[in-house]
């Protein structure tokens, strides 16, 4: 049997309640649907980090940032830390990656164990992009979401056609300053882009490290996003609500113009994928690093806990593999990625990928049941009160009913967090009665005993994935490597031998 490929397709802050799949209110993606009704939508796929870096080495490690080294996005990818790529090309497999890396463009944090790639420095441009690859450095003229595409489809043809492959297109798109393609200026100009049920939201039951983050619409966001000046008549206090509003039609106008272009380009991939008869026995994925606040509760941004944030979209097509049009809601997280990779590819995550934390989702895919699936997953905010956002540090758990959430608010070291204490919070939201999370519950004695559950569940997967809980100024913080003696040994032996090897 032929092996099956692998399309990649990640953007960067693409929330999912900007996907008409999942019923957005904002815009219409038809593109990105197709691989919906040609596939599976995944309902609750959930990244373990907010933020662009630590999600992308997630992703190619199968592991928590604690065990990956990328805990903020000034921090580069532990090379000692193998990837599903490195497995896949080992195994058979070309590979190729193309657009946002953000992992390092130096030494051993530049991409590797792929036969062909091209990035961008560091967010990259929209315009006319300075890309690197082995060769160096080099101006190319475009729009970045259509030469991202462009080198895709490039790839696909001039590959050996007997081989299998894995191919890796990241979009830098939507990511700020949403600069979007002269051909898309004319779509949501009319300034009646629907606001978001909690624009207002006015954060009055929430910790106060939550309400001082610097991520509001109508305060935080500046010049530089909107490409004017705020006018005078709608600067001041008592004109805050006014100029939010206008704010937020010119920052939506622009996303959602960037998100059109990513979708024409992936219509663009998919159509060539079955014009070169290969779309039956490729695994096409489509999903962005994290969510991303839409005027949710005022914000833009992402980093927090709440779910605009924390969901990840996945659109998932197989046709020789998963049902057309069905659904999946079991939780899953970007961590899982890889272990579900290599399993499609034939391979054991356990074998190949020994530092693997995640599981294989590949048996939800084809609509079975899995009676022992995790019921929660575990997130954790590094980055403490970053110089911009002021987000703070926190972890918890969210199951499909329930959300903690521990703002323990210190930044253990970690590079581009500040070395402020703040003092610990808590948050519970039910996501049944409240499911635009605007109640939190936490000291709510009709919550007393969900709480404690939730407690209890949070130290049961810190201690699952080997995550130290923070336990006051001393808490250590690992370098690259997790507390779990038995993950810890797999990773050591993994270290010493690529150190062995390139001495």
């Amino acid at each position: 049997m032929t092996r099956p490929n692998i399309v990649f397709i990640m953007s960067d802050d693409h929330a999912a309640h900007a996907i008409s799949a999942y019923g957005s209110r904002v815009n219409s993606t038809p593109n990105l649907d197709r691989i919906a009704q040609e596939g599976m939508r995944m309902d609750a796929v959930f990244c373990t980090n907010s933020i662009c870096s630590p999600s992308r080495a997630s992703i190619l490690t199968g592991t928590y940032s604690h065990v990956n080294g990328v805990s903020s996005i000034w921090t580069e990818m532990d090379y000692r830390v193998p990837t599903f790529i490195d497995a896949l090309h080992d195994d058979g497999y070309a590979t190729a990656m193309f657009g946002k890396w953000h992992l390092g463009e130096h030494g051993v944090s530049r991409p590797r164990g792929f036969d062909a790639w091209k990035v961008f420095p560091g967010q990259g441009d929209y315009v006319d992009p300075v890309m690197i690859d082995e060769d160096g450095e080099s101006t190319v003229p475009g729009y970045a979401t259509d030469i991202v595409t462009d080198l895709a489809i490039d790839w696909v043809d001039e590959r050996a056609q007997d081989e299998p492959f894995c191919m890796m297109v990241h979009h830098k798109a939507p990511h700020r300053p949403w600069v979007p393609d002269e051909k898309h200026h004319h779509l949501y100009a009319d300034g009646s882009i629907p606001e978001p049920e909690t624009f207002f939201d006015d954060l009055e039951s929430r910790s106060k490290a939550v309400r001082g983050v610097h991520m509001t619409i109508a305060d935080d966001m500046g010049a530089d996003d909107l490409k004017t000046e705020v006018p005078e008549h709608l600067r001041g206090e008592e004109n805050r609500e006014e100029r939010m509003r206008w704010k937020y039609q010119i920052y939506m106008r622009d996303y959602l113009q960037c998100i059109q272009s990513i979708d024409d380009n992936v219509g663009r991939l998919l159509d060539h994928l079955e014009e070169q008869g290969l779309a039956e026995n490729t695994l096409v994925v489509y999903t962005s690093d994290q969510g991303f606040f839409l005027g949710d509760h005022g914000w833009f941004d992402k980093r927090l806990m709440f779910d605009q944030s924390l969901q990840m979209p996945m659109l998932i097509r197989w046709p020789s593999q998963i049902e057309a049009g069905s659904r999946c809601d079991s939780i899953i997280t970007n961590v899982d990625f890889a272990a579900t990779f290599l399993d499609v590819c034939g391979l054991d995550a356990g074998t190949v990928l020994p530092t693997s934390q995640g599981r294989s989702f590949l048996p939800l895919l084809r609509g079975e049941q899995v009676v022992d699936w995790p019921d929660a997953m575990y997130y954790r905010y590094w980055e403490h009160d970053d110089p911009i956002h002021h987000a703070p540090a926190h972890y918890g758990i969210r199951t499909d009913r329930f959300k903690y959430i521990h703002y323990y608010g210190a930044g253990l070291g970690v590079p581009g967090a500040s070395d402020r204490i703040f003092e610990p919070e808590w948050e519970l939201y039910d996501l049944q009665s409240d499911p635009t999370e605007v109640r939190n519950v936490v000291d709510d004695p009709a919550y007393a005993q969900v709480r404690a559950q939730m407690e209890a569940k949070l130290a049961e997967y810190q201690q699952r994935y080997a995550d130290e809980p923070y336990r006051g100024e001393d808490t250590p913080r690992p370098e690259w490597g997790p507390y779990d003696e038995e993950v810890f040994a797999r990773v050591a032996q993994y270290v010493a031998e690529i150190d062995a090897t390139s001495r």
